[in-house]
């Protein structure tokens, strides 16, 4: 399997890294291993320091880090730039709270005294994925790390300068060796790592069959997972709301990142009453788009992160409009070097057609016009996904008890589906279990000890 960097917007080869052979690997564990065994017991003290010392590094070095991101997986240079504060922030938030979040908690007992001290479990292996290469690895990373854990990562293999950059930091900032490390691996290799007894843990971001094939591991070798995996979140603007917004939040909701999220706004649904209006508005916002190299500022639409995502997005795309659905724009690969997908609307969609059951990784949105709130709430739980989703509505009530009823993680009330350090992010159904961010992301792996002291 090539570990290669490929950039999508020419597809041409850039840089190649050879995979760890066996012995490396063992060396490699037997590193961490070690760590662990003298990281466990650091101050917070310590922690604090490595974890405020890494976005330190990436502030100084945000230039190169998003240009990497940018020349990797094809993300807009603005949007690298902004991944890269984003994952400061991570870092900067749980070196400024993971004490507290992890400090003893005491049980209400009828005589004597007890409390849950959070201890840390271990080795965490990560699997990673290539859409947000810093970004996601630092709110795996930093609340465990702060809880005392070490970190393996096993990345995507198409942002192998990214995987590699981000244990450079982390020894730049003066982690032990083996408290961070960087794994070039296949991910065949995976399920036989999950056999290792100093692994304790797993996490993975990722598809469903990545994320089945993780959990199988896990669980057969009785490994604690988290598992965030796909999403097609619900994006419900009911006729109360304010169009402009809804549109813009749209907008950036469903093709930022060239539409490459788990939380993207892969489904709008619009009461008919407004249906026509927001249709149009959302059209003529993706018209006249600019086209070009992702890392100049001005270009609006750039590549997807590579050759085989365009053509299963052109798959997807073509068996829905065969099906039935229509096109309101876009719909097809640009004529033109590199991965580029046009941005598409496409309305129309039954139940039975691709673009209804399945995720679409890209600038695609499916469109679809409902009588009132009851079919968009039924609509948005007709879903094997349940990751995140958006209500807008100008009576705020209203919005909650419509959010209430959906079947996901997380809602958002007049705003798209978002990510910050302090708000947890996970999902359920077929999107996965467990949460990443705030306290609840710090507490996946920890043993929540129990210490009881008799009257």
């Amino acid at each position: 399997m090539a570990i290669e960097t490929i950039n999508p917007y020419n597809n041409k080869s850039v840089k190649k890294f050879d995979e760890l052979s066996e012995k490396e690997l063992e060396g490699k564990i037997a590193t961490a291993d070690k760590a662990y065994s003298s990281w466990k017991s650091s101050s917070f003290a310590e922690r604090k320091k490595l974890l405020n010392k890494v976005a330190s590094l990436m502030k100084k070095k945000k230039k190169e880090l998003a240009e990497m991101i940018t020349i990797e997986m094809g993300k807009l240079i603005a949007q690298s730039e902004a991944e890269i504060d984003m994952c400061i922030s991570v870092y900067e938030y749980y070196a400024e709270n993971g004490e507290e979040f992890l400090k003893d908690k005491d049980v209400e007992v009828k005589d004597g005294k007890a409390f849950i001290r959070n201890a840390p479990i271990g080795i965490i292996l990560g699997v990673m994925p290539w859409n947000y290469p810093f970004n996601q690895v630092a709110r795996m990373a930093a609340p465990n790390i702060m809880a005392g854990n070490v970190i393996a990562i096993k990345h995507a293999s198409n942002v192998p300068q990214c995987a590699k950059a981000i244990e450079d930091l982390f020894l730049e900032a003066g982690a032990p060796e083996g408290v961070y490390t960087n794994l070039f691996l296949s991910s065949k290799k995976i399920a036989k790592m999950a056999e290792d007894s100093r692994i304790a843990g797993m996490s993975l971001t990722g598809s469903e069959g990545a994320g089945s094939s993780l959990a199988e591991a896990a669980g057969k070798n009785l490994k604690k997972s988290v598992l965030e995996l796909g999403g097609s979140d619900a994006f419900i603007v009911l006729e109360d709301a304010d169009l402009e917004n809804a549109v813009k939040s749209a907008v950036t909701g469903r093709f930022g990142n060239m539409g490459q999220a788990c939380t993207s706004s892969k489904r709008i649904i619009v009461v008919e009453e407004i249906a026509d209006a927001f249709l149009e508005k959302f059209k003529s916002r993706l018209e006249g788009l600019k086209v070009g190299n992702p890392l100049e500022k001005d270009t609006e639409v750039g590549p997807l992160s590579s050759e085989e995502a365009v053509k299963t997005i052109e798959k997807q795309v073509k068996e829905t409009v065969k099906a039935g659905a229509k096109v309101v724009i876009g719909g097809k690969r640009m004529d033109r070097e590199g991965a580029f997908f046009e941005p598409t609307i496409l309305t129309d969609i039954k139940k039975g057609m691709t673009a209804y059951h399945e995720e679409i990784f890209g600038p695609v949105a499916s469109f679809y016009r409902v009588k009132d709130e009851s079919e968009a709430i039924a609509l948005a739980n007709d879903s094997s996904f349940g990751l995140g989703g958006s209500v807008f509505s100008k009576d705020i009530d209203r919005a909650i008890n419509v959010a209430s009823q959906i079947e996901t993680g997380m809602v958002f009330i007049n705003e798209h589906t978002a990510s910050r350090p302090d708000l947890p992010f996970g999902g359920t159904k077929r999107s996965g279990y467990g949460r990443e961010l705030s306290a609840l992301g710090i507490e996946e792996f920890v043993n929540k000890k129990l210490i009881r002291i008799a009257e």
